[in-house]
């Protein structure tokens, strides 16, 4: 969409929401990136640069506004709608693939060359899997220092950097400033509730029915995984570098989510299961706008619009919980599952 220029400057000027995450502005006079919906006055059209990520936009040498931060946006749908190359690459480095086993482990993963995934990802997004990672490192990074107390050497490593000096670096060069005054900005950050214990927003694209997928969430929930309590839905995660909890709860532009972890290099990687389980990275405008074509499905559309595809957190046990439920009922599956996660569930 970032090379459709006269559709990109519409979004911008009509601070249009729905496009955050799709592509991003840069501003020339300014020196920074933002998203379409950024709250400035929108720059003459002259001046705007537009990028598919925030990465192409960093490697452009633009840095992120501070008013809009458009490194926390919803990410963009095509990558959960696409199967290609690119669309799974995307998938694999928000899961955390790169700063676990590299450039040559992604390459593994997919089954190409790393030259052919470098040259894939620069052609369709502008950046190579490394500004990717390293746009996604910054982004954590963020997170950690405006939701916690934690020492900056700490956050340095959760976040995946491999040293205090490139965190440092990285976090001054994409957000103008340095660690300690971002979170100076934010007031020293909300301390965690417990170690390892963090909540953080996550943003999806309005309309949301929380209705139709927490109460799914619930009426499916495998005891001993999963539970319905006090207006949240909560799950374990079993994750690279150990498990977790998490607890989301639906608000009126976000979810909250609070996570605990045993090890914070997870944090990304358990955001991103979190999206892909919450369906959040979807545009529910292009969604309904289509559905409501057809005369029988329009007045369900009407009556409860942004219904999303509640997901799993994990691919295995998506393929178990698919053969049970295809053969009994939901509530006889649950009871299967439950007996299933009693006798081999860590």
């Amino acid at each position: 969409m970032h090379e459709d220029v006269e559709r990109c400057v519409r979004a911008v000027r009509s601070k249009d929401a729905r496009f955050d995450g799709w592509f991003f502005t840069g501003v020339l006079t300014t020196g920074i990136y933002c998203r379409p919906s950024c709250p400035v006055v929108p720059p003459k059209a002259e001046n705007m640069r537009f990028y598919p990520s925030a990465a192409a936009a960093q490697q452009a040498g633009f840095r992120a506004c501070k008013r809009c931060r458009p490194d926390a946006s919803p990410g963009s749908p095509q990558w959960n709608e696409r199967a290609d190359l690119v669309a799974r690459a995307m998938r694999l480095i928000a899961d955390g693939v790169i700063d676990r086993e590299g450039v040559p482990g992604l390459a593994a993963h997919l089954g190409y060359s790393t030259r052919q995934i470098e040259r894939q990802l620069g052609a369709e997004l502008g950046a190579g899997p490394l500004a990717l990672a390293r746009a996604q490192r910054a982004q954590t990074a963020r997170l950690l220092i405006e939701t916690s107390t934690l020492p900056m050497s700490d956050i340095a490593f959760a976040s995946g950097f491999s040293s205090i000096r490139t965190f440092n670096d990285t976090v001054r060069e994409v957000f103008a400033l340095s660690p300690t005054e971002l979170r100076h900005r934010v007031g020293r950050g909300r301390p965690a509730e417990t170690s390892g214990t963090l909540t953080l927003r996550l943003p999806f694209r309005a309309p949301l029915c929380p209705d139709n997928l927490f109460g799914h969430l619930a009426a499916t929930a495998v005891p001993g995984v999963e539970e319905w309590r006090d207006g949240a839905y909560r799950r374990t995660l079993r994750l690279p570098h150990g498990h977790g909890i998490v607890s989301l709860r639906p608000g009126a532009d976000h979810v909250t989510c609070r996570l605990s972890l045993t090890d914070l290099r997870d944090l990304a990687n358990a955001i991103s299961r979190c999206r892909w389980m919450l369906d959040l990275d979807a545009d529910p405008v292009a969604v309904d706008d289509l559905l409501r074509r057809d005369p029988v499905l329009a007045p369900y559309v009407d009556k409860s619009p942004g219904r999303r595809v509640p997901r799993t957190a994990d691919g295995a046990e998506f393929a178990i919980r698919a053969v049970i439920g295809q053969q009994v009922s939901t509530a006889a599956a649950r009871t299967h599952a439950g007996r299933l996660v009693g006798a081999l569930g860590e």
